[in-house]
């Protein structure tokens, strides 16, 4: 098994807990900043980490106001927003005196890791996309209806709640799946734990009414994936309920020369196939070129 560390770096906005693979052999390869999704935190990533930890540098931090992360700044101080999540993982970055790494994104990671690579392009050697959207036809139906809803709209504001319940999470990670059996409880324990700590629900409400805010930067993101002609890979829970098919494909256009693979599962594609997902991974980091710091 991997040896993982369980760190913590305090950043202007958040003491940012992180779990960092203190690998035997890193042999030139890039670092993998993984940034996780919602309503999760960085354990999604721990069968990953554990699987490719030993081969790999990894690092998977929680964002201001998930997970093991803890607030430092005066109540109310920081709003909650895709964009200042990026600024503070970005600082998260620099104090980590990451150079050069491969970008592994999941949901809520594609606004907050996009936007930092749209600003800073030449930190990013490859990017890895695993039910993370950027185009609009990426948007389920339900999606489309939940990115619509205005502040003042009590219903809305309502269903969205209903998001940050058990049932709500447990949704995200049962629909599309083939086997429910092979889900464990926990991921989805853990995660309604740290969502009902105190605080948590009204940042998260605040997120997803800023949601609207990422579909508004698509073209950004996009622009930036066609510029930058990066090797990626785009791994694809293809019964996702919020982030269709039709959204990984849509990357083809921009990244042509992507590997995209489709998986029988859903929107948590990696609690489900780890066993296929992890090679995948492994094969494409090895084919980058070797990375040499300055």
């Amino acid at each position: 098994m991997a040896l993982i560390r369980y760190r913590t770096m305090n950043t202007a906005a958040a003491e940012i807990f992180y779990r960092e693979t203190v690998p035997e052999v890193v042999e030139g390869r890039p670092p993998i900043l993984l940034l996780h999704g919602f309503p999760s935190s960085s354990h999604q990533y721990s069968g990953l980490m554990h699987r490719l930890g030993r081969e790999f540098h990894m690092i998977a931090p929680d964002y201001p106001g998930f997970g093991q992360s803890r607030d430092v700044s005066p109540p109310g101080a920081f709003v909650y927003s895709f964009e200042n999540i990026s600024r503070t993982i970005e600082e998260f970055i620099d104090k980590l005196s990451l150079e050069r790494f491969v970008l592994y994104v999941f949901d809520f990671g594609a606004p907050v890791g996009f936007r930092i690579a749209a600003r800073r392009p030449d930190l990013i050697a490859g990017v890895i996309i695993q039910n993370a959207n950027a185009y609009e036809a990426g948007l389920s139906d339900a999606a489309r209806r939940l990115v619509s809803i205005p502040r003042h709209d009590e219903a809305g504001l309502k269903e969205l709640d209903g998001l940050l319940t058990l049932e709500g999470t447990k949704f995200q990670y049962f629909t599309g799946v083939a086997d429910p059996e092979s889900i464990s409880p926990d991921g989805y324990t853990l995660d309604q734990l740290y969502l009902d700590l105190p605080g948590r629900k009204a940042h998260l409400i605040d997120l997803l009414l800023d949601y609207k805010s990422n579909v508004d930067a698509y073209p950004v993101w996009q622009e930036w994936l066609w510029q930058a002609s990066l090797p990626a890979q785009i791994l694809w829970g293809r019964n996702d309920p919020f982030f269709v098919e039709a959204g990984a494909r849509a990357y083809l256009t921009d990244l042509p020369n992507a590997e995209l693979h489709l998986f029988d599962t859903g929107h948590f594609a990696l609690e489900e196939r780890l066993d296929a997902i992890a090679p995948l991974v492994a094969g494409f980091v090895n084919r980058l070129p070797k990375f040499v710091t300055s």
